[in-house]
């Protein structure tokens, strides 16, 4: 719980410093790259976890790596993490700072399970109707699951709205039965 906590409050300065440039979607993708590399990159991960290494090396490296790739301001904010021994924390960062983003921008993520494939028309209807629904931007993830026979099964955190055939046939058996008894 306490890393979380961490990688929020260190989440918030780079949206800070992210909204002062005006790029936050630039500035997300450059820390979910750099956490991405520190997660696949056993040697970069070594590298970084190690005690052995001083921050200042560390530092060093980093800004031979991504001086001509990030501003200077982030490059500054890469730099504090090292100083402070955080530089670890990166991916949950980038975690946080995606949840971030998408409050500023009144965005929620939705898992909707549907019964078939569905087309990018299909997809965007589902995504306009969520979004009108739950009053946010919704961004759908769709699974396909053919056992709700038809309909949709939407999770926004921790709601389910279950619009499935499969539940509504399972309403009517058991309506069908409690009136028959």
């Amino acid at each position: 719980m306490r890393q979380t906590t961490i990688a929020r409050n260190y989440a918030e300065a780079l949206l800070a410093l992210a909204q002062k440039a005006d790029d936050l979607e630039g500035w997300g993708r450059m820390v979910q790259d750099i956490a991405g590399v520190l997660e696949r990159d056993p040697t970069f991960r070594n590298f970084m976890a190690s005690p052995r290494v001083s921050a200042a090396q560390k530092s060093d490296v980093l800004r031979k790596a991504f001086s001509d790739r990030v501003p200077q301001l982030f490059l500054r904010f890469l730099h504090a993490l090292v100083r402070n021994r955080r530089q670890m924390l990166l991916p949950e960062i980038a975690v946080e700072y995606h949840t971030l983003v998408d409050e500023v921008m009144g965005r929620v993520h939705a898992r909707v399970t549907v019964a078939r494939e569905t087309d990018e028309a299909e997809q965007q209807l589902i995504a306009d109707r969520l979004s009108k629904a739950i009053g946010k931007t919704v961004v759908p993830h769709l699974n396909v699951d053919p056992r709700i026979l038809g309909g949709v099964v939407v999770r926004v955190g921790d709601t389910v709205m279950d619009g499935s055939l499969r539940k509504r046939l399972a309403t009517l058996k058991r309506r069908m039965v409690s009136s028959a008894a």
